[in-house]
């Protein structure tokens, strides 16, 4: 196999490189997925290219890409935890884009084969063991509707991790007004303190946090000796999108609410899933946080995000779930939503400094 990259393209950290196995061979995109401080990672089609024990904040000559490495914050490495969202146990099909006629392709898993929330996320929990992370944080859509056996089968898979485990309700998990997975939570962790938040609103697929929540948010981080996080299913709102009270995500007011105590307890980031896209912004209101939102792992891309926390800094690394029968099921994702007219992989993969970044803590 040759990959010959077009060097332009790689700058910002995506190669966009062609592959051809033959005269007349259609091209296609081999992708620099995973960046961290000692690692990268290349998909092309079904083929893993890893590279491992890298030298930090250093350019590397990797399969005819410069790649250049995360710079690694000073000091220890004190903990290493990971993120999952949008998991949706119960979906048999996928691409359904709500009552839109137009939300196709719609795809399935053959008969007799288990659905591909079981296959992706059966894939991801072998990863994620294989990190023997001190926590998996999972912000949320743990089912398609809600019901008992949906859950039971989150339960099922996640179970493994035991009391490392800490998940909250999506939108998905509230439509008929259930009750599992309810509530605002405190995670513990050296050099971290992670306040998982509930986000939802019974029956509804927008999001909000009420002044209770806001104030228990206020008190969590100003009693914390160490850096916070603040998570949730849903994305805040921005003022980089239009002012809107049926924003998709967490509504203006209560955005704008959030901010004020993120920028006044120096939180350092609000992380989200529910847009099934790898994304951060950024506003002046929030005090320099970042505003993270972390891809399915159900289909395209396949999404999962590590955090290796160390003494003056915390690193996301984004991995995409890379079993044989997960790619090969991922890869077809691809076109999910074409028919709406929506370039699935550029909005679900993003760029990869929405996927693979350094926040300082110092």
């Amino acid at each position: 196999m040759r990959v010959v990259v077009d060097h332009d393209s790689v700058k910002g950290g995506v190669a966009h490189g062609r592959h051809r196995s033959g005269p007349g061979y259609g091209a296609r995109v081999a992708e620099l997925t995973t960046v961290a401080d000692d690692l990268a990672v290349v998909h092309d089609g079904l083929a893993v290219h890893r590279f491992e024990g890298l030298a930090p904040g250093t350019d590397h000559e990797l399969l005819g890409l410069t790649v250049r490495t995360l710079p690694r914050p000073a000091g220890q490495l004190l903990a290493r935890f990971v993120t999952v969202n949008d998991v949706h146990f119960g979906e048999e099909e996928c691409g359904v884009l709500g009552e839109l006629p137009s939300g196709g392709p719609v795809l399935r898993r053959p008969a007799g084969t288990e659905p591909h929330p079981e296959l992706m996320n059966r894939a991801a929990v072998a990863e994620i063991a294989a990190l023997d992370p001190d926590a998996v944080v999972v912000k949320g859509d743990l089912t398609l509707d809600g019901a008992d056996h949906e859950y039971a089968a989150f339960l099922a898979c996640y179970g493994v991790f035991g009391d490392r485990l800490h998940h909250v309700r999506g939108n998905h998990d509230r439509y008929h007004h259930q009750t599992y997975a309810a509530g605002d939570s405190v995670v513990d962790l050296p050099g971290v303190r992670i306040a998982l938040m509930d986000t939802t609103i019974a029956g509804a697929t927008t999001g909000a946090l009420d002044p209770t929540q806001l104030a228990w948010l206020d008190t969590v981080a100003g009693e914390a000796d160490r850096p916070v996080l603040a998570m949730g299913h849903h994305q805040d709102w921005t003022p980089a999108n239009r002012r809107n009270p049926g924003y998709f995500g967490i509504n203006p007011d209560d955005s704008e609410a959030l901010h004020a105590v993120m920028a006044r307890r120096g939180i350092l980031g609000w992380f989200a899933g529910h847009t099934h896209r790898n994304r951060v912004r950024t506003t002046p209101a929030s005090g320099g946080a970042v505003h993270v939102e972390v891809g399915t792992v159900k289909d395209f891309p396949g999404s999962y995000a590590e955090y290796r926390v160390y003494e003056t800094g915390i690193v996301q690394v984004h991995h995409r779930v890379s079993s044989p029968d997960a790619l090969a099921w991922s890869e077809q994702c691809r076109s999910l939503y074409r028919d709406a007219g929506l370039d699935y992989v550029a909005y679900a993969l993003g760029r990869l400094e929405d996927r693979c970044f350094v926040i300082s803590t110092r």
